[in-house]
């Protein structure tokens, strides 16, 4: 496999935005497809995740535990992408892998630096941006769930919430309850994945919402949301 391309796109921060950001913070610039030397692998993008977390990387705040966007620089985030030109006999031409050079539609990233993965992944190859990892740490490193013990997880219809219910459920919690933003969502929650119970955040007040969803009380809150749902838990 191959690739005739050598024009590349990628997208740059322009300035540092006051606040959130805007179109403004944001360059689209056009680039040569870079050689491939030994070692390296070039990946064609199909898939890049877009995370909570690059607000704090694009305003460039104080303590993150990883290096803050660069103005005049290309974005970098979670890529799923076909590797369409290798020179490491380690990784396959064609493979699909997951990597950390997003935001560009061809990335050259070195061999050991990509996860090859099943590009069969129902529904999508996107699923391996997922944030399975992030839900299952909470609630075992950090919270200690114990088989049957109640969990509850705000914004449970999002990437995170959606998974760490599943994972409880997976773990032996006994009972998983989830809060979410509409009628929609909620019917999600209960039929499809999983939970026992579940409430729209808008239907306050919350505590009392959450003692119905939970008449045992809660022994581990999964909180993706803070604020008023943070309250009723504790």
């Amino acid at each position: 496999m191959t690739t005739t391309a050598t024009k590349n796109r990628e997208i740059r921060l322009a300035a540092r935005p006051d606040g959130l950001p805007g179109l403004d913070s944001f360059q689209l610039a056009e680039t040569a497809v870079p050689d491939v030397g030994p070692g390296q692998v070039l990946i064609r993008n199909l898939y890049m995740s877009v995370d909570p977390g690059m607000l704090m990387l694009i305003g460039a705040y104080p303590g993150l535990p990883m290096p803050a966007y660069e103005v005049g620089a290309p974005l970098y985030g979670d890529a799923v992408g076909e590797v369409v030109l290798s020179r490491d006999p380690s990784v396959r031409e064609g493979a699909t892998v997951v990597h950390r050079l997003g935001w560009r539609e061809y990335a050259l990233a070195e061999a050991g630096e990509v996860r090859q993965v099943d590009p069969d992944a129902y529904p999508s190859p996107s699923f391996h941006l997922g944030f399975g990892l992030v839900a299952y740490a909470g609630l075992t490193a950090v919270a200690g769930l114990r088989t049957g013990e109640t969990v509850f997880v705000s914004s449970a219809a999002g990437a995170t919430g959606g998974m760490a219910g599943q994972i409880a459920r997976l773990l032996g919690a006994g009972r998983v309850v989830g809060s979410a933003g509409s009628p929609e969502k909620v019917a999600r929650l209960t039929g499809v994945l999983g939970f026992d119970a579940a409430f729209d955040h808008h239907d306050a007040p919350l505590a009392e919402r959450l003692r119905e969803a939970a008449p045992g009380g809660v022994d581990v809150y999964f909180d993706n949301v803070g604020g008023e749902q943070l309250r009723a838990a504790l």
